[in-house]
C-alpha cells in the first residue's frame, strides 16, 4: 500500500487536502458569524490557516481512503446566538459541502485547461488539479450523509418539522457508531461511489472513473 507511487500521490495530494478541509470549515465559521454567532471567530476558527482546522485522524483518513473521505475539527456554534436558528443551522451546515463543490468546479476547470494543453504546467500539477476534484467531490458527498455529527444530519433536522426532533435526538445517540461501522466496512464507497464518479467526471470533463 505504502509504495513509491502512493507516497508520490500523497505528496501531490497533501496541499489539496489541507486547503479543501480548511475552506470547508472556514465557510462554516463564516456563515455562523454572518448569522450572529461569533463563537468560532472568538476561538480563532474564522481563518484560512490550516492549523486552526485540521484534525489529525480525519486528515490521515483522507490519505488512507484514497481521498474518498475525511474530516477536520468541527466548528463550534452556539445556537442561542443565531438569528433564526433553524434557518441558520441549515445554511451553516450546507456551507461546507457547497464550498467543496465550488472548489471541485475550480479544480475541474484548471484540470480541463491543463489536460487540454491550454495551461502548460508540469504533469504533477495536472495530477494535483485532478486530485483536487476528487477530494472536494468526495468531501461534499461524505459530509451530506445524514448521520450525526456530519453536516447532513443538521441539514435534515433543519428541513424536517420540529415534531421529528425527539426521534432525531434518539437516533443521533447511535449515529456515530453507524458512521464508524460504515467507515470500517467501506460502506461509504458502496453508497456514494456512483455519485462521486458522476460528479468527478462531470467537473473533470473526461471519464476518470
Amino acid at each position: 500500500m505504502f509504495d513509491a507511487d502512493f507516497l508520490r500521490r500523497a505528496l501531490i495530494a497533501a496541499p489539496a487536502i489541507f486547503f479543501s478541509l480548511t475552506v470547508h470549515e472556514f465557510f462554516h465559521a463564516y456563515i455562523a458569524y454572518r448569522f450572529g454567532d461569533s463563537t468560532a471567530k472568538d476561538m480563532g476558527r474564522l481563518t484560512l490557516n490550516p492549523l486552526a482546522h485540521l484534525d489529525f485522524f480525519g486528515t490521515i483518513m483522507m490519505f488512507l481512503s484514497g481521498f474518498r473521505f475525511g474530516w477536520a475539527k468541527p466548528v463550534p456554534v452556539n445556537p442561542y446566538n443565531l438569528k433564526n436558528p433553524r434557518q441558520a443551522d441549515l445554511w451553516i451546515s450546507a456551507a461546507g459541502p457547497l464550498s467543496n463543490m465550488g472548489l471541485a468546479a475550480i479544480f475541474g476547470f484548471l484540470f480541463r485547461m491543463a489536460y487540454g494543453g491550454f495551461l502548460p504546467v508540469p504533469q504533477p500539477i495536472v495530477e494535483f488539479f485532478l486530485i483536487g476534484v476528487i477530494i472536494n467531490v468526495s468531501l461534499a458527498f461524505f459530509n451530506l450523509i445524514p448521520l450525526f455529527p456530519l453536516d447532513g444530519s443538521h441539514i435534515l433536522r433543519s428541513l424536517l418539522p420540529p415534531r421529528f426532533g425527539p426521534k432525531l435526538d434518539e437516533f443521533e445517540r447511535f449515529a456515530p457508531f453507524v458512521l464508524m461501522l460504515l467507515i470500517i466496512v467501506g460502506g461509504f464507497w458502496i453508497i456514494l461511489g456512483p455519485f462521486i464518479r458522476i460528479f468527478v467526471n462531470l467537473f473533470a470533463g473526461v471519464a476518470i472513473y
